[in-house]
């Protein structure tokens, strides 16, 4: 279903616990040529850790219903969590190549009065910026070029593997969110573990080491004395923003990294003031980096 409009699906993490996220993503891609379009019935993806494990027939089949109500209103998908893009690349996937599966999903698709055709794609909102916009073209949206900023970019693990499933980008060299963040006009930098899970996965099974490895991270991030952190994906964003005020006052830490989702980077480049953006409800005080944009040091 090529076209430049998509049907938007925000999940359930940004409209129920970060809403001013959406805000920055309607008002972005409001000054695109992509047109993203709400759509009445979409459900929980559902998510790709636990479901699937416990039984993967009602995982696959709530998925495909989303797809189909996607199908039904003539669009492809556009993902913007990183845990909603798999589960629905991958069943769409699963459901390609298992008939024994797809047979099940069907019989149960039969019963609420749907019907999978596989004619939807889906795409994260970062391969829609890079390949239907183009970095070269999303310059020409940037008002205010975020020229000194320097940003640790931070993909995430459900965007990137199974790799051979969803073949967004080389998983142990990605480029994709570094060229996003470079045509904004800021600096991204390399750091060591950048490609460390955020540790969401691990976190009801061992606090303490998903809260080592959001410490190990920040310590780097920190260590190449980038300006703020880029994510694209909500559960990520919370883990580094809602998690490093936690650790900073439950272990006495003193981590100042602001942590933006990607729309908000690019809305403050295409000119949008942090006002606009409803920055002052990210956890992490952006403060720092609008001194360094106001020609502070």
């Amino acid at each position: 279903m090529a076209s430049n409009a998509y049907a938007m699906f925000l999940g359930c993490v940004i409209p129920n616990l970060l809403p001013h996220i959406e805000v920055s993503i309607r008002k972005v891609f409001g000054k695109l040529d992509v047109e993203v379009k709400d759509i009445e019935g979409f459900s929980c993806c559902p998510e790709p850790i636990g479901i699937p494990g416990l039984d993967i027939t009602t995982w696959v089949t709530l998925a495909a219903r989303n797809l189909c109500v996607a199908e039904e209103a003539g669009l492809d998908i556009v993902a913007f969590c990183n845990g909603c893009f798999e589960t629905l690349k991958e069943a769409k996937i699963l459901l390609e190549h298992d008939a024994k599966l797809r047979g099940r999903v069907e019989e149960a698709l039969s019963k609420v009065g749907r019907e999978y055709k596989g004619r939807v794609e889906v795409k994260h909102f970062i391969q829609v910026l890079y390949e239907d916009v183009g970095p070269a073209k999303l310059r020409g949206y940037v008002e205010r070029p975020l020229k000194g900023v320097k940003v640790a970019a931070h993909y995430g693990c459900h965007l990137l593997r199974p790799s051979y499933l969803l073949q967004v980008d080389d998983p142990f060299n990605p480029v994709l969110l570094d060229a996003l963040v470079e045509a904004t006009g800021a600096e991204s930098v390399d750091y060591f573990r950048k490609f460390l899970c955020c540790g969401c996965g691990v976190g009801n099974l061992d606090e303490e080491a998903n809260v080592k490895m959001v410490m190990e991270k920040l310590h780097y991030v920190t260590q190449a004395k980038a300006d703020c952190m880029a994510v694209v994906c909500p559960v990520c964003f919370r883990q580094y923003d809602v998690r490093q005020m936690m650790i900073n006052k439950t272990y006495g830490k003193n981590y100042n990294v602001p942590v933006l989702f990607y729309t908000q980077l690019l809305g403050l480049a295409m000119g949008l003031t942090p006002e606009e953006l409803e920055l002052k409800f990210n956890r992490t005080k952006v403060d720092p980096l609008m001194v360094k944009l106001n020609g502070g040091t």
